[in-house]
């Protein structure tokens, strides 16, 4: 067992976890913080994407030890006040969601990605700021799948919320 201080959406939490619970358990069952989803549980499909001090991680791989005092960001906390953040808001005018299982990650990803600087591997000039054209976007968003396929709606609402 592990004592660790979480400060999840703004809240700050003291938890007694064991040492193996990973950030995604931690969220879903000791805070019932549910909008984060357990999808593949091995890093590969990004359903479980979070904000962790900012940067983007897949919350099943992440042990929550491992990130004593961070900030963590889920998509409830993407939300102002009851006011949905402009992305949530884009995917909801765009239709970027189809059965909407993978929306949360995708949502968290895309809050991060739009805060990214530097090259990818699709950015022609290594020296330069890329723009944020489509194929960055996809680039960018390529740990995130969607198996309903909506990932033009997608790739528009983030083009939409990035200009």
């Amino acid at each position: 067992m592990a004592e660790i201080s979480l400060r999840v959406n703004g809240a700050e939490y003291a938890l007694s976890i064991d040492t193996r619970t990973s950030l995604l358990d931690l969220l879903r069952e000791h805070l019932g913080l549910t909008g984060t989803k357990k999808g593949c549980d091995h890093g590969q499909c990004g359903a479980c994407t979070v904000l962790i001090d900012g940067r983007r991680s897949n919350a099943c791989l992440a042990l929550a030890v491992a990130h004593d005092g961070a900030e963590v960001t889920t998509v409830e906390g993407l939300a102002d006040d009851g006011r949905p953040h402009p992305l949530q808001a884009a995917f909801m005018e765009l239709d970027a969601f189809q059965c909407g299982y993978c929306t949360p990650g995708q949502l968290c990803s895309a809050a991060g990605m739009l805060g990214e600087r530097g090259p990818s591997a699709v950015t022609d000039d290594l020296t330069a700021d890329p723009p944020l054209t489509r194929e960055e976007i996809r680039e960018r968003m390529s740990g995130n799948l969607c198996r309903c396929g909506a990932y033009v709606n997608i790739v528009a609402a983030i083009e939409e919320v990035g200009r």
